[in-house]
């Protein structure tokens, strides 16, 4: 590894990652163990100093066959049965399982190849050096980057709500946006991030997979997990507002998002010409225009 692949994500002094089917065994009976019951309270959770949280982290075996849906789901039902795991945590984990997994696939087979060539919100820039050392400024974003290059990993919301988010907002094209998930992920595959990418991350096929685009300020970060204040916040509300702005019919049109054009336009002109410099500044430097 450190031979061949030095570039890559991961360390090998640390390696954590089993790689034969019983390694991938044990890392399921772990989890049902030790993570299962606690998993729907946190699952959204951005601690920044818990690299899983009580994330099953099963989708680096799922995906290369080490282990399969139906085998990871029978043993969930028993330990859940014999246990009383609390039904937020069964559902939510059998949910993405049966659910969510076989949901993206179904996307990626039927609309895979329209997702890769839309650009819906005809986004051009592209990644600064920053987003491969975590060394960002935005301390939520940097922890995830951090993560990324130490474990190959991060969970779904550190991926949707963290990196997607502010990739949406720097209007990072789709592609160089798909290039880093693809790179940075040990569960990587293109069913997988694909349609998790397109549609749901940076919402460039324009709907054909979610209704809405997800997108935050600082606030969330704070609130989900345990980031200090600072100037950071100015920058990532910054962004997020000049890009309500920006698009503001189309957030119009959402019933879903609508009421965030009300409170645009209910912020103070001095607020909002702060904003606006903060995101200005944070914009140029973690993009590079094309």
């Amino acid at each position: 590894i450190d031979e061949h692949f030095a570039d890559h994500p991961g360390h090998s002094e640390d390696f954590w990652l089993p790689t034969d089917r019983q390694g991938a065994r044990l890392w399921l009976e772990d989890f049902l163990e030790n993570r299962f019951s606690n998993f729907g309270p946190y699952e959204d959770a951005l601690p920044a100093h818990s690299p899983f949280v009580f994330h099953s982290v099963l989708t680096p075996f799922l995906n290369t066959g080490l282990l399969t849906p139906s085998e990871v789901i029978k043993a969930a039902l028993a330990r859940a049965k014999a246990n009383s795991i609390p039904i937020n945590s069964l559902e939510g984990f059998v949910r993405q399982i049966i659910g969510w997994r076989e949901f993206v696939r179904g996307i990626y087979h039927n609309f895979g190849a329209q997702q890769e060539r839309t650009n819906f919100w005809n986004h051009r820039r592209k990644l600064s050096p920053h987003w491969y050392r975590g060394d960002t400024g935005i301390p939520p974003l940097d922890a995830t980057i951090q993560k990324c290059l130490r474990y190959g990993y991060a969970h779904h919301i550190e991926r949707l709500m963290v990196v997607g988010s502010l990739m949406l907002l720097l209007e990072i094209d789709p592609q160089e946006a798909h290039r880093w998930f693809m790179e940075m992920f040990i569960d990587s595959a293109d069913w997988v991030m694909g349609p998790n990418v397109y549609g749901m991350a940076i919402f460039s096929d324009g709907g054909i997979f979610a209704t809405k685009p997800y997108i935050c300020g600082a606030n969330y970060y704070r609130k989900m997990g345990n980031f200090e204040a600072g100037e950071w916040q100015d920058g990532v509300d910054g962004l997020y507002w000049s890009f309500i702005e920006k698009h503001r019919e189309f957030f119009l049109q959402n019933l879903r998002m609508a009421f965030i054009v009300n409170s645009l336009d209910k912020m103070r002109p001095e607020r909002l010409e702060i904003l606006r410099g903060a995101a200005y500044t944070l914009r140029h430097k973690l993009t590079v225009v094309a």
